[in-house]
């Protein structure tokens, strides 16, 4: 928790103070209670200046596990968690709604995908797999680019004591061939702060315009640099912090994130900036720029350069955040102390051997402690379960044998140094990441499993190695298909590039085309095996749902999907629900006032009885028809949730006008079928609790009226016992035919209720699973005590193993229902009758 501006200043002045000139080892014991820390300071004051001074609403980091992006491997950016507002589609009824001035440290991890580190790690000084990214976000205009330049100013100047000749600013130039101009507002607002314009930088879009993507929110930034030469000399500038001002709406473009190219003399390390003055935009499908109905502010200012600013360090890894992971390191090995070397002066790569590690074990803590764990996500048939690689946890497990790699060969560390790392990375980092507190045992334990699974696999890969080297003549390439068995797509694990480097080591060139005539093989086997995907459908855009706002629409009321009752037969009965057109949407997202015959239409309805995808759950289908005339049936294909407003998939066999009276019907069969899958979710995450213990976590799930997939993290493949195991106490709950229970309640309750288990809020378009009506600061449906033994959200439910009340909502607490999307240890399919295939 964030201290008082004031107490955390001093605090701050008096850790810079006494900074060390940290080059040897300490003499700390490893297991000793750290005191608090230069960092912890440093963090501190950022939340404390804009809580206290400025009026910001502190939240936690979110988790490095995205929620709901499939466009990410790990949140690699502060304002992830926030896509929802820049994008118009979070639901009015959120907590997130109701966000203006934002402040927080974010854990980030940069290791796969478009944006990664990975590679660069070790080679220098200053790259990092993990970082926290210090942010404050003025969301809907409620401040813009003067207030946000004064308080970075104030901050960086006042509070943190930076020297103002030794900051400079650069702005956002313009683009003539995107037809903006210069962000002169910027460069104004920078000169009346007091920064003469000799330190003043105007650059172009690559390095000062800011893409979300290849479409969607974007706008210009301002960044402030540190000039580490302090006059003398050419400027040595690092980059602190980085503000952008979102005003603009885009199309495919440029790399989403700039990259600072300021010149030779000027060094690519980003502290703080602030987005030059031009309203927010979005770039469109077509290329063109269009202005945002809202602005917004999201800046960003990594804690590892800050400080390194701060204590007067040229590599971040010498500052508090790292020193103590070094120090530990080389206690704990052989190896001579750490000192800072790169490139050719890094004899027998000692030092970049230290920064991998050091770096790696923070990385594989963080997103462990977050629910990712290293390694594959199983071995395949294995009776039941389908277990499928996941790229983050793959990613995870090659940053591990890198880290034992680097320890074992160049540090000489022991069997089972990596997982004695752990303690360390939680002592710097647990008090601002309680969650690495809470998991530290299990962290270091699955290192530790780890570390010791990868050192055998490296043992009996070198002698498969070396036997086949013995084999091969004089000319001959090392055979792909060995390989590819020793790789972590074959049966060994051993990452491709070290098997590579192996091979260097002893002279021996692979046979590269086989090998990626394999990796081709592979994919398209992948290809053919992943579930088909789902037409993306007709939305709402950022555009559309300003309209809807600015013109007063309330969202759309969805209670009536709640509109049903079990006849004394035994069977369900579904109410029809009465409603009026508000909104008529062709295909490319026109708003008009009537479709005509033949049109496929978006269908905005003042409420409605159907249950929207999201939460994992499939969409109701059905029909509607125009009040007094039943004959004619519009067929709704699929219902879309944006932004609170519920859009309808309609084909329209006739005219249909906005203002009609319709009346809408949902198909039954459809419905019914996806409440047994929901049913058999609840069903099939007790079980796997009661045969793997309480420590198994839901990661998602994905459902529909034909089957079910589960996922579920665990630190190995299920055995045949296992799944037998669960599948019997599932078959047993199915025939106990219990009844399920229900009941509305205000969120604040569900904090109480025994087997409640708690969610992270994520966007409405993720396929984790989420339980009927649920609604951040709304009323959440939870169930009634069952009966006695029995606690909610840990117990069988649904009759004839089947419907359960409601279709899927939004929660920050869900009982059973918990998950969330992709990264779970294995998944399983379950067909409607409750059998696993």
């Amino acid at each position: 928790m964030a201290v008082s501006v004031a107490a955390a200043a001093g605090r701050l002045r008096r850790a810079i103070r006494r900074t060390p000139q940290w080059r040897g080892p300490s003499r700390r014991a490893l297991s000793s209670e750290a005191p608090p820390t230069q960092a912890a300071a440093v963090r501190d004051a950022f939340l404390s200046f804009f809580r206290d001074r400025h009026g910001h609403r502190l939240v936690p980091s979110a988790s490095v596990r995205p929620r709901g992006d499939p466009s990410l491997l790990f949140v690699n950016a502060g304002m992830n968690q926030f896509k929802p507002i820049f994008l118009g589609t979070v639901d009015p009824r959120s907590e997130m709604a109701g966000f203006r001035r934002v402040a927080n440290s974010q854990k980030c991890v940069r290791a796969g995908g478009r944006h990664s580190d990975l590679e660069d790690v070790g080679r220098d000084l200053s790259h990092h797999t993990f970082f926290e990214m210090l942010g404050n976000w003025a969301f809907r205009g409620v401040y813009f680019k003067e207030e946000a330049c004064s308080m970075a100013w104030e901050l960086l100047t006042q509070v943190y004591g930076i020297p103002e000749d030794r900051l400079w600013v650069s702005y956002f130039g313009g683009d003539p061939k995107a037809g903006l101009g210069p962000d002169l507002e910027s460069r104004d607002i920078w000169l009346k702060l007091g920064v003469p314009a000799s330190r003043m930088l105007s650059f172009g879009p690559q390095e000062n315009f800011w893409e979300m993507g290849d479409t969607g929110p974007c706008g210009p930034c301002t960044e402030i640099h540190y000039d580490l030469a302090g006059g003398v000399g050419a400027p040595q500038l690092v980059e602190l912090w980085n503000l952008v001002f979102m005003q603009h709406n885009s199309p495919p473009g440029p790399s989403p994130i700039p990259l600072c190219h300021l010149s030779v003399c000027l060094i690519p390390v980003i502290l703080w900036g602030a987005s030059p003055c031009i309203p927010f935009l979005a770039r469109e499908k077509d290329g063109s720029l269009q202005p945002l109905p809202q602005r917004h502010v999201d800046t960003g200012m990594g804690l590892e350069r800050l400080l390194a600013v701060l204590q007067g360090r040229r590599s971040t890894y010498d500052t508090d955040l790292f020193s103590p992971l070094l120090n530990a390191i080389h206690q704990g090995c052989g190896a001579p102390p750490y000192s800072g070397r790169v490139g050719a002066a890094d004899e027998g790569h000692t030092d970049t051997a230290y920064r991998v590690v050091a770096d790696h074990i923070r990385t594989l803590s963080i997103c462990i402690a977050d629910g990712v764990s290293p390694g594959m996500s199983g071995a395949p048939g294995c009776w039941g379960l389908i277990w499928a690689l996941n790229p983050s946890r793959l990613v995870l497990r090659r940053l591990l044998r890198r880290a034992v790699r680097f320890s074992t060969e160049l540090l000489r560390a022991p069997p089972g140094f990596l997982g004695s790392l752990v303690p360390v990375v939680v002592e710097t980092l647990g008090g601002a990441y309680p969650e690495l507190q809470r998991n530290s045992a299990q962290i270091a334990s699955l290192v530790s499993e780890d570390e010791a699974a990868f050192l055998a696999s490296l043992q009996q890969g070198r002698r498969i190695i070396e036997r086949t080297v013995r084999r091969l003549g004089p000319s001959d390439v090392f055979p792909a298909e060995v390989a590819w068995s020793l790789s972590l797509s074959g049966n060994l694990g051993l990452p491709l590039d070290l098997v590579k480097l192996m091979l260097e080591e002893k002279g021996v060139q692979l046979d590269s085309a086989g090998l990626e005539r394999l990796a081709q093989e592979e994919a398209q086997h992948r290809a053919q095996q992943a579930e088909p995907v789902q037409e993306q459908g007709l939305r709402l855009d950022v555009h559309a749902l300003g309209a809807l706002q600015r013109q007063g629409v309330p969202p759309t009321d969805d209670s009536p999907k709640y509109n049903y009752s079990l006849r004394p037969s035994g069977g369900y009965e579904f109410g029809t629900c009465e409603a009026q057109v508000l909104q008529l949407y062709t295909e490319d997202g026109t708003a008009v006032a009537s479709v005509g015959e033949g049109q496929r239409c978006g269908l905005l309805l003042d409420k409605t009885n159907f249950y929207a995808e999201q939460g994992g759950q499939a969409s109701d289908r059905g029909y509607l028809v125009r009040v007094g005339l039943q004959d004619v049936l519009f067929p709704v294909a699929r219902a879309q949730v944006c932004g609170g407003f519920i859009l309808h998939e309609v084909a329209a066999p006739e005219c249909l006008k906005v203002g009609d009276q319709v009346q809408l019907h949902v198909d039954e069969a459809w419905r019914l079928s996806c409440m047994e899958k929901h049913t058999a979710v609840h069903l099939l995450n007790w079980a796997l609790r009661q045969a793997l213990g309480p420590g198994t976590e839901q990661r998602g799930s994905h459902l529909n009226p034909e089957w079910l997939r589960f996922d579920v993290a665990t630190q190995a493949p299920l055995t045949p016992e296992q799944l037998r195991a669960v599948e019997g106490t599932v078959q047993k709950a199915v025939g106990q035919d219990e009844a399920v229970y229900m009941e509305e309640v205000a969120l604040a309750r569900t904090a109480h209720v025994p087997g409640l288990r708690s969610l992270d809020e994520a966007p409405a378009t993720h396929r984790g699973y989420r339980g009927p009506g649920h609604h951040r600061g709304a009323p959440a449906r939870q169930g009634h005590h069952p009966p006695a033994g029995h606690h909610w959200g840990a117990g069988p439910a649904g009759p004839r193993g089947g419907p359960e009340p409601g279709p899927g909502g939004r929660s920050s607490r869900s009982a059973a229902e918990s998950g969330q999307p992709g990264c779970g240890g294995g998944s399983a399919a379950i067909q409607g009758d409750g059998t696993t295939h």
